[in-house]
């Protein structure tokens, strides 16, 4: 795809492109499809500071790869005073994830070299709770999602017997006098973004685009005509150079935050980011994994913020089947795996420090959280896992670290004081020549629907003539699949066999 000297083989490299894209993962990759369906003759360049692509937040070991659909995470389902669950964010979510597959569809269709196996495979999702109160928000939500046409086929049961043959690594030495319930849903998936990433910009470098790695974007300045300056360098010889663009998408995910703030685009001032490491336990037995095949979340502890849902993946990555358990927040002040110490200090500006400090005095409970996570010995996390699985040997499992999660700070135009946003964020600036992504989940498994959202606020003079493309591409673009039953049946059959998720 690249040759080391960061410049796409055998191609003439332009200091002009249409299109910019900085970072080399999920976000950029679906953007650079997405304009090959709507304006396949702009030049596309995208700019990879690793040497590979897909090595952050994109990366299958650095997400749960959950392919986020609303079906078991209960953080998307809040329950009110009265108890009653709220579907709304869930069916958004969910719709969402249906584009991703419709247009993932449309590529393979289209030619993309590899199996759908290599990143989306079925997974069943269950979301699981104990206790009085768990049982009982755990039917109001099961009424509430089964309403909904695109949670058909959820189901509900808080029977031990039952949920033995659902989850039996779970079930084996618990209390039988503990309340149980859960909800289980057979459209779930394991997605390995990272695949999806490299099959994406393989494609993408079949047609033309550039895609440089060891290349690093260093400054974006705005010039009198309205095109972007972007100062790139070379991250092992140090060597610069400088191109010119029509627009810049700055998709590197923790690394988003500084460089929209480097382009002086007024539209960022009071966003700041607040990084937060996450560990699992990670476990390869066979006989674990295959006692264990779905993807379990739980409710978070009291008090605790959403980023720590306890949950229990099967993963398939590579072709190699394994089980992840966490998250286990951590910290550290780099906003990126591989990025620096001072990133954290080096984004606190004049116009975010408000919003910083805001955060810092409202949020007494993430830091409580974030200090006792990261006090934890190995024994605390072994215990919490066990609440999970029972009979969980600690042998069995070791810690890994996954990505970096810089979670957005904002003000509040209300309040004007700063909040923290556990959801991602698109700026757009510079009458829509710029635009860049903040924050995390539910991220990757909605990038289409971002994406999109994208083009129309960048680009709104051309989607009346880019939607029938769009729509081409996406049978749902432009309409709401929980509102026509008959054509979320016609996407569902014709997504099912185009990405083989059949069983």
């Amino acid at each position: 795809m690249t040759s080391e000297s960061g410049v796409a083989a055998g191609v003439p490299d332009s200091a002009n492109p249409d299109v910019v894209l900085v970072g080399g993962g999920i976000m950029s990759a679906t953007l650079a499809a997405l304009i090959n369906v709507v304006a396949p003759q702009w030049s596309v360049t995208v700019f990879e500071s690793a040497a590979e692509v897909a090595g952050e937040s994109s990366g299958p070991w650095n997400n749960a790869g959950t392919g986020h659909s609303a079906l078991c995470e209960l953080n998307y389902t809040p329950a009110g005073p009265d108890g009653r669950v709220d579907p709304s964010k869930a069916v958004t979510i969910n719709e969402q994830f249906q584009v991703s597959r419709q247009f993932w569809a449309h590529l393979v269709r289209g030619g993309m070299t590899g199996s759908p196996k290599e990143f989306i495979t079925p997974v069943p999702h269950l979301s699981f709770v104990t206790g009085e109160d768990g049982r009982r928000y755990m039917r109001a939500r099961h009424e509430a999602l089964s309403a909904q046409p695109l949670f058909q086929g959820l189901e509900y049961t808080e029977d031990p017997a039952e949920l033995a043959r659902w989850i039996p690594l779970m079930m084996a030495g618990r209390d039988p006098s503990q309340v149980v319930a859960a909800t289980r849903s057979g459209a779930g998936t394991d997605v390995n973004f990272g695949a999806l990433t490299r099959l994406l910009l393989d494609d993408a470098d079949s047609r033309g685009v550039m895609v440089h790695t060891n290349q690093r974007v260093r400054d974006l300045d705005r010039e009198p005509d309205g095109r972007w300056k972007v100062t790139v360098e070379d991250t092992r010889t140090g060597e610069r150079r400088a191109l010119r663009t029509r627009f810049v998408f700055v998709g590197a995910g923790g690394g988003a935050l500084p460089l929209l703030q480097k382009a002086g685009i007024p539209e960022i001032r009071g966003f700041g980011g607040f990084p937060v490491s996450g560990m699992f336990l990670r476990t390869t037995s066979p006989e674990l994994v295959g006692t264990h095949q779905a993807k379990v979340y739980g409710q978070a502890a009291v008090g605790a913020p959403p980023m720590s849902v306890p949950h229990l993946d099967l993963r398939l990555i590579d072709g190699d089947h394994s089980l992840l358990f966490g998250p286990y927040a951590g910290f550290s002040p780099k906003f990126l795996k591989a990025g620096s110490m001072f990133d954290l200090p080096l984004s606190v500006k004049p116009d975010n420090l408000g919003s910083m400090l805001g955060v810092a005095r409202t949020e007494l409970g993430l830091t409580k959280y974030l200090v006792t996570e990261l006090l934890k010995s190995r024994s605390a996390r072994h215990e919490t896992l066990t609440e999970f699985v029972p009979l969980a040997d600690q042998a069995d499992w070791d810690m890994i670290t996954a990505g970096q999660r810089v979670q957005v700070i904002k003000r509040d135009p209300a309040t004007g004081r700063g909040v923290l946003q556990f959801g991602t964020e698109l700026v757009v600036g510079g009458e829509g020549s710029i635009a860049g992504l903040l924050g995390a989940s539910p991220g990757a498994s909605t990038a289409v629907s971002a994406m999109l959202t994208l083009l129309e606020r960048c680009f709104p003079d051309r989607v009346a003539a880019w939607r029938p493309a769009l729509q081409e591409a996406i049978p749902s673009y432009g309409h709401r699949l929980s509102e026509e039953p008959a054509l979320l049946e016609q996407v569902r059959t014709d997504t099912t066999q185009v990405l083989e998720l059949n069983g």
